[in-house]
Protein backbone atom coordinates (compact mmCIF):
# COMPACT_ATOMS: atom_id res chain seq x y z
CA UNK A 1 0.00 0.00 0.00
CA UNK A 2 1.49 3.66 -1.24
CA UNK A 3 1.01 6.23 1.70
CA UNK A 4 3.55 9.55 1.38
CA UNK A 5 6.70 10.37 2.96
CA UNK A 6 4.60 13.50 4.40
CA UNK A 7 5.36 16.81 6.50
CA UNK A 8 4.12 16.51 9.47
CA UNK A 9 3.02 19.07 11.74
CA UNK A 10 2.01 19.32 15.30
CA UNK A 11 -1.36 21.00 16.09
CA UNK A 12 -1.34 20.77 19.62
CA UNK A 13 -0.28 18.46 22.70
CA UNK A 14 -1.41 14.77 20.99
CA UNK A 15 -2.49 16.29 17.67
CA UNK A 16 -0.79 15.79 14.31
CA UNK A 17 -1.07 16.88 10.81
CA UNK A 18 -0.22 14.65 8.24
CA UNK A 19 -0.04 16.45 4.64
CA UNK A 20 -0.98 14.42 1.52
CA UNK A 21 -0.25 11.23 3.52
CA UNK A 22 -3.00 9.77 2.00
CA UNK A 23 -3.07 11.63 -1.46
CA UNK A 24 -2.06 8.39 -3.51
CA UNK A 25 -4.27 6.58 -2.72
CA UNK A 26 -7.72 9.54 -2.79
CA UNK A 27 -9.13 7.83 -6.03
CA UNK A 28 -9.45 4.53 -4.67
CA UNK A 29 -10.84 5.88 -1.11
CA UNK A 30 -13.14 7.83 -3.39
CA UNK A 31 -14.16 4.50 -5.14
CA UNK A 32 -14.78 2.75 -1.99
CA UNK A 33 -16.83 5.56 -1.05
CA UNK A 34 -19.29 5.15 -3.97
CA UNK A 35 -19.63 1.21 -3.20
CA UNK A 36 -20.75 1.84 0.52
CA UNK A 37 -22.92 4.66 -0.44
CA UNK A 38 -24.94 2.50 -2.59
CA UNK A 39 -25.55 0.17 -0.22
CA UNK A 40 -26.05 2.81 2.73
CA UNK A 41 -27.04 6.33 0.92
CA UNK A 42 -25.65 9.67 2.35
CA UNK A 43 -28.49 11.80 4.07
CA UNK A 44 -28.88 15.13 5.72
CA UNK A 45 -29.79 14.54 9.52
CA UNK A 46 -31.09 15.97 12.14
CA UNK A 47 -29.35 17.18 15.40
CA UNK A 48 -31.21 17.06 18.59
CA UNK A 49 -32.27 20.66 18.64
CA UNK A 50 -33.91 20.28 15.25
CA UNK A 51 -31.78 21.36 13.04
CA UNK A 52 -30.71 19.97 9.78
CA UNK A 53 -27.20 19.15 9.39
CA UNK A 54 -25.26 20.93 6.16
CA UNK A 55 -23.07 18.19 5.56
CA UNK A 56 -24.74 14.57 4.54
CA UNK A 57 -23.52 11.66 5.94
CA UNK A 58 -23.74 7.67 6.05
CA UNK A 59 -21.40 5.13 8.28
CA UNK A 60 -19.61 1.80 7.58
CA UNK A 61 -18.22 -0.17 10.49
CA UNK A 62 -19.85 -2.48 13.13
CA UNK A 63 -21.66 0.37 14.07
CA UNK A 64 -22.42 4.03 12.67
CA UNK A 65 -23.13 7.50 14.50
CA UNK A 66 -26.10 8.60 14.29
CA UNK A 67 -28.32 12.14 14.77
CA UNK A 68 -31.85 12.84 15.32
CA UNK A 69 -34.50 14.42 17.70
CA UNK A 70 -33.61 11.92 20.46
CA UNK A 71 -29.58 12.86 20.39
CA UNK A 72 -26.38 11.82 19.34
CA UNK A 73 -25.48 8.27 19.65
CA UNK A 74 -24.14 4.90 17.44
CA UNK A 75 -26.37 2.58 16.26
CA UNK A 76 -25.94 -0.88 14.63
CA UNK A 77 -28.34 -0.40 12.26
CA UNK A 78 -28.46 1.94 9.58
CA UNK A 79 -32.04 4.03 10.45
CA UNK A 80 -32.44 4.24 6.74
CA UNK A 81 -32.13 0.74 5.50
CA UNK A 82 -32.83 -0.96 8.54
CA UNK A 83 -30.00 -3.45 7.50
CA UNK A 84 -26.83 -3.51 9.23
CA UNK A 85 -23.92 -0.79 7.94
CA UNK A 86 -22.06 -2.04 5.80
CA UNK A 87 -18.14 -3.30 6.35
CA UNK A 88 -15.56 -1.43 6.91
CA UNK A 89 -13.45 -1.56 3.85
CA UNK A 90 -9.70 -2.92 4.34
CA UNK A 91 -8.32 -0.22 2.78
CA UNK A 92 -10.05 1.91 5.19
CA UNK A 93 -8.74 0.34 8.24
CA UNK A 94 -5.43 0.13 7.17
CA UNK A 95 -5.16 3.86 6.57
CA UNK A 96 -6.72 4.66 10.22
CA UNK A 97 -4.64 1.96 11.80
CA UNK A 98 -1.30 2.73 10.07
CA UNK A 99 -1.28 6.90 10.37
CA UNK A 100 -2.34 6.02 14.24
CA UNK A 101 0.66 4.33 14.29
CA UNK A 102 3.02 6.89 12.52
CA UNK A 103 2.38 9.38 15.11
CA UNK A 104 2.31 7.63 18.11
CA UNK A 105 -0.91 5.65 18.67
CA UNK A 106 0.24 2.11 18.17
CA UNK A 107 -2.84 -0.31 18.02
CA UNK A 108 -5.64 1.27 16.89
CA UNK A 109 -8.36 -0.35 15.50
CA UNK A 110 -11.51 0.96 14.23
CA UNK A 111 -14.66 0.03 14.74
CA UNK A 112 -16.58 2.65 13.06
CA UNK A 113 -15.75 5.22 9.96
CA UNK A 114 -18.23 8.49 9.67
CA UNK A 115 -18.26 9.41 6.16
CA UNK A 116 -19.01 12.99 5.25
CA UNK A 117 -19.69 14.59 1.93
CA UNK A 118 -19.32 18.45 2.13
CA UNK A 119 -21.02 20.49 -0.59
CA UNK A 120 -20.46 23.87 -1.55
CA UNK A 121 -22.18 25.76 1.40
CA UNK A 122 -21.37 23.10 3.97
CA UNK A 123 -19.94 23.56 7.06
CA UNK A 124 -19.08 21.93 10.60
CA UNK A 125 -19.82 24.11 13.58
CA UNK A 126 -16.83 23.59 16.74
CA UNK A 127 -18.17 20.28 18.39
CA UNK A 128 -16.07 17.76 20.01
CA UNK A 129 -16.10 14.08 19.89
CA UNK A 130 -17.49 12.49 22.83
CA UNK A 131 -20.14 9.96 21.96
CA UNK A 132 -17.37 6.90 21.84
CA UNK A 133 -17.34 4.92 25.19
CA UNK A 134 -13.42 4.57 25.08
CA UNK A 135 -11.54 8.04 24.82
CA UNK A 136 -8.47 6.72 25.34
CA UNK A 137 -8.69 5.83 21.47
CA UNK A 138 -7.65 8.71 18.93
CA UNK A 139 -9.72 10.29 16.18
CA UNK A 140 -8.14 9.63 12.91
CA UNK A 141 -9.58 12.07 10.34
CA UNK A 142 -8.71 11.94 6.62
CA UNK A 143 -9.54 15.06 4.11
CA UNK A 144 -10.32 13.82 0.07
CA UNK A 145 -11.06 16.79 -2.52
CA UNK A 146 -11.35 20.16 -2.25
CA UNK A 147 -9.87 22.39 0.31
CA UNK A 148 -11.19 23.50 3.47
CA UNK A 149 -10.68 25.28 6.76
CA UNK A 150 -10.35 23.60 9.89
CA UNK A 151 -10.36 24.97 12.83
CA UNK A 152 -8.99 23.17 16.40
CA UNK A 153 -9.44 24.93 19.42
CA UNK A 154 -8.85 23.37 23.58
CA UNK A 155 -11.14 21.38 25.60
CA UNK A 156 -13.53 24.33 26.32
CA UNK A 157 -15.42 26.07 23.24
CA UNK A 158 -14.08 29.15 24.47
CA UNK A 159 -10.48 28.50 23.86
CA UNK A 160 -8.72 29.98 20.83
CA UNK A 161 -9.06 27.82 18.06
CA UNK A 162 -6.36 27.74 14.95
CA UNK A 163 -7.39 27.50 11.40
CA UNK A 164 -5.09 25.19 9.16
CA UNK A 165 -6.32 24.83 5.33
CA UNK A 166 -6.82 21.04 4.97
CA UNK A 167 -6.13 20.01 0.73
CA UNK A 168 -6.75 16.66 -0.06
CA UNK A 169 -4.85 13.36 0.84
CA UNK A 170 -4.76 15.31 4.46
CA UNK A 171 -5.12 13.44 7.51
CA UNK A 172 -5.30 14.58 11.09
CA UNK A 173 -4.99 12.57 13.95
CA UNK A 174 -5.80 13.34 17.51
CA UNK A 175 -5.99 11.54 20.95
CA UNK A 176 -4.28 12.20 24.50
CA UNK A 177 -4.37 15.63 25.40
CA UNK A 178 -6.62 16.87 22.52
CA UNK A 179 -8.83 13.75 22.40
CA UNK A 180 -11.89 16.38 23.43
CA UNK A 181 -10.47 19.14 21.44
CA UNK A 182 -13.54 21.17 19.80
CA UNK A 183 -13.14 20.77 16.16
CA UNK A 184 -14.90 22.04 13.59
CA UNK A 185 -14.55 23.26 9.65
CA UNK A 186 -15.45 26.25 7.89
CA UNK A 187 -17.38 26.99 4.98
CA UNK A 188 -16.30 24.88 1.40
CA UNK A 189 -16.50 27.31 -1.11
CA UNK A 190 -17.47 26.18 -4.94
CA UNK A 191 -14.41 24.43 -6.83
CA UNK A 192 -13.65 21.41 -9.10
CA UNK A 193 -11.25 18.81 -7.70
CA UNK A 194 -9.74 15.75 -10.14
CA UNK A 195 -10.88 13.23 -7.90
CA UNK A 196 -14.13 14.09 -6.00
CA UNK A 197 -15.44 17.00 -8.64
CA UNK A 198 -17.61 19.83 -6.83
CA UNK A 199 -17.54 17.82 -3.17
CA UNK A 200 -15.23 17.38 -0.37
CA UNK A 201 -15.11 13.68 1.60
CA UNK A 202 -14.07 13.29 5.09
CA UNK A 203 -13.72 10.20 6.48
CA UNK A 204 -13.73 10.09 10.65
CA UNK A 205 -12.11 6.96 11.90
CA UNK A 206 -13.01 6.26 15.76
CA UNK A 207 -12.94 3.35 18.34
CA UNK A 208 -16.48 3.33 20.39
Amino acid sequence: MLFAETETLDIAPGAVLLRAAVEPIAAELVAEIERLVARSPLRSVMTPMGKPMSVEMTNCGTVGWVSDRRGYRYEVNDPLTGGPWPRMPHLFRNVATSMADRVGYPGFEPDACLVNRYSPGSKMGLHQDRDESDLSQPIVSVSIGLPITFKFGGTRRTDPARSIVLRNGDVVVFGGASRLAFHGVGTLRKGVHEVTGGCRYNLTFRRV
